[in-house]
């Protein structure tokens, strides 16, 4: 290979490299190989260029007209001429694309979901810097300023994660940019022939001071390398030694760090990424319960948050400032004193497994009593974690309205004031004209907005034809509103953004709500809200009665009493007091939900869910099959070192994600794949399984090794006894919460070790062995089905008579 071809292969490895340290911030990493690809095609076209060979500026130029092709293909192909040439239409899609991806960054946790317009910042950002190092250290021959663009992208991620890129991944960028130096440094040495070293010290002279040339040469590059290496060394241990330095590229925040104590804006995780798999989750478990004095517990819906903004791409909730949480919530917008309204008390607890930035609140809430860290967004009166803080395991008391508007007050309504309306009638361009031609159809005859948003949900929940169905995609741009229009097959999302634009459509101020339905009532009194509460609802303005709550979904929630035919149409009631006591607190420890709700039992839901210089030798340049093979080796090199890793995510993912079955086989191959994923669990972390120990004694054996508390110890002895159950009861019966079990064990052996032993059980596990040994045992075994098939005896004897002929 040449010497720039080898400068071109560092570069691609070097950015690649450098790379790595975003992939903590997006779950799941599957773009890195989209990156990769497309990086190896951006890299390739540079070499070819160069070996034409171009003019500089044209190679750079011939790089960047390729992967402005790329990233059309990969992202806008529907929308670029002839499928491939980035047109108007295309650069427009990318840069909406682009505009919803830094909204994204700002609006999820880390690790953020892999949306489109993150997936195009991170394949887009990846390749422009490729082709800057590519650009500088290859075609300009000038290695050491390429170091600042990968500076940059490792600059990002560690900044995005707050320090939380980590040594390994800085270490990989450092490697990275030194053998781009290394390697430039080789080839400059090329360039010149034989290097000239001197006089030497012996009787030689002349000639045995060129002959020792070679040797020089080497000893730099030797040398070289022990500075890198040296360097490199110092970068990671100083700032470990020195505390005062925790505020680097490579450390942490720090415990005292914050995020908004002084204000900020709201940066959580989008409940409605999950809500999809909630729904469809084959056991209901429990992530809060509560207690309430409401007179309509049908109504008590539990919101999240609102989704107010509409770009055409996704329902997003808008960026808004936060403020500290008044002790006594302002009245809610919109609401005048004719409406009957009724103050209830409500103690929520939240399960210490279900973390979510955004706090459950029945709306409008009025008063939240809770501990930690929180603040209040205004505009949706919710409550946001601030550094760090999350619902899990909350416990909290909130004091709420039940606002009960008649018929007549909604149909008397007036106009919206004029910024509200103009923000929430917003739709994009892109919205398909069947959306508003729909929306006017269905509403044809009605005479105020209020009728309209009825006869929209009538038609959506009865009269429109349509099938609620959770396995559908569940997009939400405008391609999927009119998928949806078209198919009328989806469930919660589908049916409430869709009225939602179609709302906007009629000049009705509309936004979603993401949050739970009211649960499910238990014998003692409380009601469990699980997984499969997740919901999603249209909430729609009107004057004098603030945002109300309309339900489209067929067979989900309830439907509102002042949208029923029968509603009341007579004067406001005086507003009720709250009762005088308060509720009861809620247990410590709520019962666990069945798997399928009352409610959903009732429905029906509970079957399957489904510069230019001195010029210098010619350089031939780097083959085309060169050029592919060895980009293809360096992302196998990347790649290979992380198969034990994805090996054990997927093992854990089928292990603990398998459907519970209904016959006794199902429960015991359920029961025996978490006691499986349990002892792997313990095995990565340093406590290697004993095969001829009972479950009772393995159980205790990982409690003891692995200084496990009261609650995972509890959670380890239980799948146990479930194993001992399925193995030796008369008749075996499933187990429930095997899952969170095993979860509850991992969490506690991820806390019981440092920071290397977590990292050897995440990247290089223990238990990854297991695919050693089943290879192995899958090659004896058709070693000796090839050994005992019939004739081979027979054709072996004619094959060493044939030999024998031949010799």
């Amino acid at each position: 290979m040449s010497g720039r071809g080898r400068l071109a292969l560092c570069a691609f490895a070097a950015t690649l490299m450098a790379s790595g340290a975003l992939l903590p911030l997006v779950d799941p990493a599957g773009w890195i190989l989209q990156a990769a690809l497309l990086l190896a095609i951006q890299s390739g076209v540079g070499a070819l260029a160069r070996r034409v060979p171009l003019a500089r500026t044209l190679t750079v130029g011939a790089q960047a007209l390729v992967t402005a092709v790329l990233l059309t293909v990969a992202f806008a192909r529907d929308q670029a001429f002839l499928g491939v040439l980035p047109g108007p239409e295309a650069i427009q899609w990318l840069e909406g694309l682009f505009t919803a991806g830094v909204d994204d960054v700002g609006k999820y946790a880390i690790p953020a979901p892999a949306t489109d317009g993150i997936r195009l910042m991170l394949v887009g950002g990846v390749l422009l810097i490729g082709l800057a190092v590519d650009a500088l250290a290859v075609t300009f021959r000038s290695a050491a300023p390429a170091g600042l663009p990968l500076l940059a992208l490792y600059s990002v991620a560690a900044g995005l994660s707050e320090g939380g890129a980590g040594w390994l991944w800085f270490l990989l960028a450092a490697t990275g940019y030194l053998l781009l130096l290394l390697a430039e440094g080789r080839n400059r040495l090329s360039q010149w022939g034989r290097v000239f070293g001197g006089a030497a010290r012996s009787s030689g002279g002349l000639v045995a001071g060129i002959a020792d040339s070679g040797g020089r040469a080497l000893a730099s590059v030797r040398t070289g390398r022990r500075i890198g290496a040296l360097t490199l060394g110092i970068a990671l241990v100083v700032p470990a030694a020195l505390p005062a330095l925790d505020s680097g590229l490579l450390a942490g925040s720090g415990a005292g760090a914050g995020k908004g104590g002084g204000g900020g804006t709201i940066s959580a995780v989008n409940p409605l990424v999950s809500l999809q798999n909630n729904l469809n989750q084959p056991e209901d478990r429990e992530v809060m319960s509560y207690r309430t004095n409401s007179g309509a517990p049908e109504d008590f819906y539990l919101r999240i948050l609102a989704l107010d903004q509409f770009n055409g791409t996704e329902w997003r909730p808008s960026t808004r400032r936060l403020t500290d949480v008044p002790g006594r919530l302002p009245q809610p917008v919109g609401l005048e004193s004719g409406v009957a309204v009724t103050e209830i008390r409500t103690n929520l607890s939240a399960s210490p497994s279900y973390q979510q930035t955004y706090l459950p609140l029945p709306y409008p809430a009025t008063e939240v009593k809770i501990g930690g860290r929180w603040r209040y967004e205004p505009e949706g009166r919710t409550l946001v974690g601030d550094d760090g803080q999350t619902t899990g395991n909350a416990k909290y008391e909130v004091s709420s309205l039940v606002v009960q508007p008649t018929a007549d007050q909604l149909a008397a309504a007036g106009p919206p004031p004029s910024e509200l309306a103009r923000e929430y009638t917003k739709v994009p361009d892109s919205l398909p004209d069947v959306v508003r031609q729909t929306a006017a159809e269905v509403t044809k005859g009605s005479t105020n907005a209020y009728e309209r948003a009825v006869d929209l949900q009538d038609w959506f929940a009865s009269e429109g034809g349509f099938t609620y169905d959770t396995t559908v995609s569940s997009g939400t741009g405008t391609a999927a509103i009119g998928r949806f229009l078209r198919e009328k097959q989806g469930f919660c999302v589908h049916f409430s953004f869709t009225m939602a634009a179609m709302a906007r459509t009629l000049g009705i101020p509309a936004r979603v709500a993401v949050g739970f339905t009211p649960g499910t009532f238990q014998s003692n009194g409380s009601v469990s809200v699980g997984l499969r509460d997740a919901h999603a609802w249209p909430e729609l303005y009107f004057e004098g009665v603030g945002w109300t709550r309309f339900e489209p979904t067929p067979t989900r929630g309830s439907t509102p009493t002042y949208t029923l035919p029968d509603a009341p149409t007579g004067g406001t009631n005086d507003p009720a007091q709250p009762s005088a006591g308060a509720s009861e607190a809620p247990s410590a420890a709520p019962s666990a939900s069945q798997n399928c709700p009352e409610q959903m039992r009732r429905q029906g839901e509970c079957g399957p869910s489904a510069l230019p210089g001195v010029v210098g030798p010619t350089d031939p340049g780097t083959p085309v099959r060169t050029v592919v093979l060895l980009s293809l080796a360096a992302a196998l090199v990347l790649v290979l070192p992380l198969l034990p890793l994805l090996w054990r995510t997927r093992a854990r993912g089928r292990r603990l994600g398998s459907s519970p079955g209904r016959t006794p086989a199902d429960a015991k191959a359920r029961t025996m794949a978490a006691w499986r994923e349990l002892t792997d669990t313990a095995w990565d972390h340093g406590i290697p399984p004993d095969e001829s120990q009972t479950p009772r004694k393995a159980a205790a054996r990982i409690v003891r090794l692995g200084e496990l508390d009261g609650t995972a110890a509890a959670s380890a002895h239980r799948v146990a006894g479930a194993v001992e159950q399925v193995l030796y009861a008369p008749q075996p019966q499933a187990t429930t919460g095997l899952t969170e079990d095993v979860l509850a064990v991992r969490a506690a052996l991820r806390a019981s070790v440092g920071r290397p032993s977590r990292l050897r059980a995440a990247i290089a596990p223990r238990s990854a062995v297991r695919v050693v040994w089943a290879t192995s045992e899958r090659w004896a075994a058709l070693a000796r089905r090839w050994a005992e098939r019939p004739g081979r005896d027979r054709w072996a004897g004619r094959f060493r008579r044939l030999s024998r002929q031949r010799g």
